[in-house]
């Protein structure tokens, strides 16, 4: 079994998972929870299942990109139950497990829908969202980045082939997208339980993280706020 944490959103998961399937799940929306539940989540689960971390086959984290508290949060709790369990740390791309989550959707499920693209979205703050872009069968046709989405930036897609937008940067994007076959899911949520089938292929290719080494992909640096005012008033 496998225990997979998503902490790349606003949202709170923890699955765990076997080579068959979701075993279990929690999850919260609630915002900036990631501190307060994400192990309450992990103990809940294994003391349900009368299981240790020890008893783990791996811990996989969602990488990012996404948003930079979260990651680092879900990031620095994988890799002390890799260390302290001494159990293999899988990394999975974000858009990636977002392509297999909608892959079980009616906007997959449909026999018309086999050709279309599918385009995992994350808000970047201000007007930038992190996006990639797969076919139908999980073949990335463009790499994942951090852009500022205009009227042009799917150009070079016919119209004639329908796109997917689905996460929660597509929907501050959909005013700005204006192209035909342009479809939004506007139900979609991100869940650690859609890491389920690229963190077991990346268990049985042992492609497995440097736990001493690994970092979220952040894309881009981390920008604060400016203070108005010093602490002395000026």
């Amino acid at each position: 079994m496998i225990i997979c944490l998503e902490t790349a959103t606003n949202l709170c998961s923890v699955a765990l998972c076997d080579s068959a399937g979701v075993i279990s799940l929690r999850e919260s929306n609630e915002l900036k929870s990631h501190a307060s539940l994400l192990t309450v989540f992990i103990e809940e689960i294994l003391r349900d299942h009368g299981i240790k971390a020890r008893d783990l086959e791996a811990v996989a984290v969602s990488k990012g990109p996404g948003s930079y508290t979260g990651l680092r949060i879900g990031v620095s709790v994988a890799k002390g139950i890799a260390y302290g369990a001494s159990i293999p740390l899988i990394g999975i791309e974000t858009t990636l497990s977002m392509f297999w989550g909608i892959t079980g959707s009616k906007y997959f499920i449909a026999e018309s829908e086999m050709n279309s693209l599918f385009c995992p979205m994350l808000d970047a703050r201000r007007m930038e969202v992190y996006y990639a872009i797969f076919d139908s069968a999980g073949n990335r046709i463009k790499d994942i980045s951090a852009e500022i989405i205009s009227g042009d930036t799917f150009v070079n897609f016919p119209e004639s082939q329908k796109i997917i937008f689905f996460g929660d940067g597509a929907l501050k994007c959909r005013e700005v997208i204006n192209r035909k076959n342009a479809l939004f899911a506007v139900d979609y949520m991100i869940s650690a339980s859609h890491m389920h089938k690229p963190v077991f292929q990346a268990f049985k290719d042992h492609h497995f993280e440097d736990v001493a080494y690994f970092e979220p992909l952040y894309l881009k640096d981390f920008i604060t706020s400016k203070p108005r005012k010093n602490i002395l008033g000026k």
